[in-house]
């Protein structure tokens, strides 16, 4: 007998992810190992890509394993559907934006079966809702809440190779919801939860995790192993390469992940818990934010319980919130806080804190767009010093200016001007020699 249905209950940093079980219908499960693959958008762009994802789930599957496969939408349509929304409307509904959204993917799981059917193998293409994998309510942030998987197995048992939709899923009313850019991570990670698989492969443009975006500082340095308390540090900080919640999922169930290239056969990065040797690194990678707007409330009066009032109306309108400063001033009477959050929620948090403004007499709101946040990460901080120093003398040797500095256990972010940005980068990870070999990562 194979193993109970599962479902899933979302991560959060305040609510961790528990699983919980319900049982199956009596279903025999092969005694075959389960691999999850992801392909992003740009291991899709064109039918000669989808061939070759579809090639290496069909070789995965003669090697004797069963196969889910979850996909992204192929190239730049994501971009372009947006773009086509905000020529209609300049703010459009969110609901609406999910719908629209969510049919990028179907174009993709739809070729992918085409493509594994014309190489002479079965396979089954489903939409969350065929799937039944279940989210809040939230429009284009969602946070998945169950995962039936009596139809990928039914659909497994068949012998199929099974393909599912990355980023969406429904609510309890069966309404479409999607769950953000570069969610088909955590569709992965969440279904190779579920399901056991012995590896969740995460295929991508690069091949592997690195130092830095290779993109833009050409002497990153790929990782070969990485953990996931940095993973999800470097992903929530800027890192492009993995959906920060999808590593929340891999923590919290352990599930083995790999990052690779869908051009290549290089083995690429394993993220994994943390052993004894990875704090011998004091860095293992920097990050650049760019997507980032600091909301500034002016003249806030300085009394008990007025923060948290505020903090808590901005997370009823689903807002995320990033770096907190607030500075006092007028003889301890009157505060200035700032937040700093996503570019595209910063047009709401100034409706929001506007409306505040006015019902609690805070002088005023400001919104500043030009703005990144560069960060150093590394589990080696919890027992290295004089990391601080090195990454401000980085950034006063390029001549830019701090305007925030934020910390925890394993990171170090400052706010930078948004023109300064990949400069800091830049020269961060030259002042931490992330190009040398681990041992070699100086600090001081």
């Amino acid at each position: 007998m194979g193993p109970p249905a599962t479902a899933v209950t979302p991560p959060s940093i305040a609510s961790p992810p528990e699983m919980y079980v319900r049982r199956a219908t009596g279903m025999m499960m092969s005694p075959m190992s389960l691999i999850v693959q992801k392909f992003g958008g740009t291991s899709l762009a064109d039918a000669q890509k989808v061939h070759r994802a579809a090639r290496r789930a069909i070789r995965a599957k003669l090697d004797g394993q069963r196969v889910v496969l979850v996909v992204s939408a192929m190239g730049s349509s994501t971009d372009e559907l947006l773009a086509l929304a905000h020529a209609i409307c300049p703010d459009p509904p969110k609901r609406e934006l999910d719908m629209l959204l969510t049919t990028g993917e179907q174009v993709s799981i739809a070729l992918m079966a085409m493509a594994i059917h014309a190489a002479g193998h079965e396979a089954i293409s489903l939409t969350a809702g065929q799937l039944g994998l279940v989210t809040d309510s939230v429009h284009t942030r969602a946070r998945i809440k169950t995962i039936s998987r009596d139809r990928i197995d039914r659909e497994l048992s068949e012998g199929k190779i099974v393909i599912v939709a990355g980023f969406q899923g429904i609510d309890a009313s069966g309404e479409i919801t999607t769950m953000g850019r570069g969610a088909s991570d955590t569709s992965a990670t969440a279904l190779a939860a579920v399901l056991g698989a012995t590896v969740c492969e995460i295929y991508t443009d690069v091949d592997g995790v690195y130092t830095a975006d290779p993109r833009v500082v050409p002497q990153a340095r790929k990782i070969d192993r990485i953990s996931y308390e940095v993973m999800l540090e470097m992903a929530a900080a800027g890192a492009a390469v993995m959906h920060s919640q999808a590593i929340e999922f891999a923590k919290k169930f352990q599930v083995p992940m790999q990052v690779r290239s869908s051009m290549t056969d290089v083995e690429g990065t394993r993220i994994m818990a943390e052993t004894p040797d990875m704090e011998a690194v004091a860095v293992e990678g920097v990050t650049l934010k760019e997507d980032l707007a600091v909301v500034s409330l002016l003249g806030v009066p300085n009394t008990a319980g007025l923060a948290g009032s505020i903090f808590a109306e901005v997370a009823r309108s689903h807002i995320l919130v990033d770096d907190i400063v607030q500075n006092i001033y007028d003889d301890g009477r009157l505060a200035n806080l700032s937040f700093s959050t996503n570019s595209g929620d910063a047009r709401q948090a100034e409706a929001v804190c506007r409306e505040l403004a006015a019902k609690l007499g805070i002088a005023g709101v400001e919104v500043d767009h030009d703005v990144s946040k560069v960060s150093a990460i590394g589990v080696g901080m919890r027992s290295h010093t004089g990391i601080a120093a090195t990454m401000f003398d980085a950034l006063a040797r390029a001549a830019i200016n701090i305007e925030n500095i934020s910390t925890s256990e394993i990171v170090i972010s400052c706010i930078v001007r948004s023109e300064d940005g990949l400069k800091a980068l830049r020269y961060l990870h030259e002042a931490f020699q992330l190009d040398e070999a681990r041992d070699k990562n100086p600090v001081g």
